[in-house]
């Protein structure tokens, strides 16, 4: 890839500490203010890196590599950034925790669905909602902030030190808890009739070989059977209904805006604080899901598991979100590639939800939630290539690999972002009063195209296929690197889409954090794509084993003809062609392509020493 994710991200770690690292302290807020989501945002730019991508270590200072310390340098040495990032983590948990219980509000990043300006924030008391993009990230920062203080712990003497981690840890674990409830009671199951405008909607939009609607229903039933059986174990939090199994009724699964009005309180052992009434529309957003389900795969990852960052209570609430998870993902896999044969509802753009809104911003969530479950069925190669071809034509489509035309309605997904109605926000619980509709707005598309790019590339086997989405993924990083800010307090962070988009608002010269950490998490991800061992070309393999057997039978004649028991130079190629050759064996099923060129380098070596031999038989 042209991308090099190593180091795009050390540059965002010097554009990070410049714009938060100033007279000794860390200032919190970037374009929108301060926020309990924005702050996780500015600090997992830091955290992200530095607990999934090994050589971004922070955790081990005496194992830091100089240039990770050069990109923080205004942090300090080595010893210093991990006691600083301490601080800054103990004052965020501590920040947004009111009466002994974690705060969840989306502040300044809710706006006022009724105003014709994007970026009108809702006044000051309408901004104290929880919401479910603060409960993910909490999820994610509280879970890498454990994985940090478990591993530097090590290495820490000081007392104070020592206290801060103690005191950082509990934190963490008592907002990963609250964060995770949270969750428990915003899962949404949206259920109704056929003949609803909702019914009539999924029915168009999964009918893509022009089924009649009963065989459509039906379908639909058969292929979530067991979908709609499991649901029975959902015994806590929200999420629970009893109308699923009726012949007349469809649904829809994921993840509301906020708690869901009516959620159950979650009997827990954890000292989480008050759980406040539920103000949410009972309606999954494809947006909410899908952030949910990322964080809900952070509480099965193999660095939780290995530091074993969960207690036992926090597994029991683990385990009733993955069953929410894997229904959803299955759920959404199925309506996503709908139809026995010919095109996939995904690949009908835009997608169309089921109160009618259409967007390509919405194809690109489903495609998540497809490839999610696809990938829980073990798909095959040629499903995921589908889904590439999908992300190619949005890329196309959002003017990313084509020329802007004048007008274009789709550059709206850059900037200021689909708008996204909070349905309940004013409908407070605690009150009859009618307040504002709040909405939320998400401009991520360019930045969520190359994660999914990188995601389905992770997993594709193919490696033509493989190829084409990492292209894919350069163009789009193209793109990205074109609109990081110029000037200002933001410099070399994100974004300005009207240096790609001049007809475009220009949105100043701060920081967007929610912007620049979905950049930082499509690089994390396509780290670890590189990370990965080469893909297996059958061919190629086929062609390296031929290739090392004409070695072996040549040095296996070679050292028959005594030629191991000749002069010292002999004998040292013979050697050399010994071990060249045990290595070409032992990486001839991971990289085909290396071990053929071993497997090469063998048969000119042992080609010379026949062609010297032949030499000295014709002087003779």
């Amino acid at each position: 890839m042209r991308v090099q994710p190593r180091q795009q991200l050390l540059d965002i770690w010097e554009a990070a500490a410049r714009a938060s690292w100033k007279d000794g302290k860390w200032i919190a807020g970037g374009q929108f203010g301060g926020n309990s989501i924005s702050d996780a945002e500015q600090l997992l730019c830091l955290l992200l890196p530095a607990t999934q991508v090994e050589a971004f270590n922070l955790d081990r200072p005496d194992q830091t590599a100089e240039r990770m310390v050069h990109a923080l340098r205004r942090m300090g040495t080595a010893t210093d950034i991990p006691r600083i990032v301490t601080r800054i983590l103990n004052d965020y948990f501590d920040r947004y925790t009111e009466n002994d219980t974690p705060v969840f509000s989306g502040g300044g990043y809710y706006e006022l669905h009724e105003s014709e300006e994007f970026d009108k924030t809702a006044p000051p008391e309408l901004q104290t909602l929880p919401i479910v993009d603060s409960y993910a990230l909490s999820i994610t920062l509280s879970l890498a902030t454990l994985g940090f203080v478990r591993v530097y712990r090590r290495s820490v003497n000081r007392e104070d030190v020592r206290s801060a981690i103690g005191e950082l840890e509990a934190a963490a674990s008592r907002r990963l808890s609250a964060a995770m409830v949270g969750l428990l009671r915003s899962f949404s199951v949206n259920v109704f009739a056929v003949d609803s405008p909702e019914g009539d909607r999924l029915c168009t939009t999964v009918n893509q070989n022009a089924m009649p609607r009963r065989a459509v229903v039906h379908q639909l039933h058969l292929r979530l059977r067991q979908t709609i059986a499991s649901f029975r174990e959902v015994l806590i939090g929200s999420g629970q209904t009893n109308d699923l199994e009726l012949p007349d009724r469809l649904f829809e699964c994921g993840w509301s805006w906020t708690v869901v009005r009516g959620a159950p309180k979650i009997d827990t052992v954890e000292k989480i604080g008050e759980q406040a009434p539920g103000v949410g529309q009972d309606k999954p957003y494809l947006y909410f899901t899908v952030i949910a389900l990322n964080a809900v795969e952070n509480l099965f990852s193999e660095r939780t598991r290995i530091l074993g960052l969960l207690n036992e209570e926090q597994q029991r609430l683990a385990r009733a979100l993955q069953l929410r998870s894997d229904l959803t993902r299955t759920y959404w896999a199925t309506v996503a590639t709908f139809g026995e044969s010919g095109k996939w509802p995904l690949e009908n753009i835009p997608w169309r939800t089921t109160d009618g809104e259409q967007s390509d911003y919405f194809t690109l969530q489903v495609t998540a939630l497809a490839v999610k479950g696809l990938e829980q069925v073990r798909s095959s190669d040629t499903e995921l290539a589908r889904v590439g071809r999908v992300l190619a034509t949005l890329a196309e489509r959002a003017r990313i690999t084509s020329r802007a035309v004048e007008n274009d309605p789709n550059l709206v997904m850059h900037y200021p972002g689909v708008r996204l109605a909070l349905g309940g926000s004013d409908e407070p619980a605690d009150t009859d009063e009618k307040l504002p509709l709040l909405a939320w707005s998400v401009p991520e598309f360019a930045a969520l195209l190359l994660l999914r790019a990188a995601n389905v590339a992770a997993l594709i086997g193919d490696p033509e296929e493989r190829s084409r989405l990492l292209d894919l993924g350069d163009q789009v990083w193209d793109h990205l690197a074109r609109r990081r800010l110029q000037s200002g307090e933001g410099a070399g962070l994100w974004d300005d889409a009207s240096r790609v988009f001049p007809d475009l608002a220009r949105p100043g010269q701060k920081a967007s954090w929610y912007y620049t950490e979905r950049v930082v998490e499509a690089l994390v991800t396509v780290a670890k794509v590189l990370d990965q061992p080469p893909s297996r070309n059958e061919d190629l393999a086929n062609y390296a084993d031929d290739l090392l057997r004409e070695a072996e039978q040549i040095y296996d004649r070679e050292l028959l003809n005594g030629s191991a028991e000749g002069g010292p130079g002999l004998r040292n190629t013979l050697q050399r062609v010994d071990i060249t050759l045990r290595r070409a064996r032992e990486i001839r099923t991971e990289r085909p392509g290396t071990s053929a060129a071993l497997a090469l380098d063998i048969l000119r070596e042992l080609d010379r020493l026949d062609a010297a031999r032949g030499d000295s038989s014709s002087e003779a």
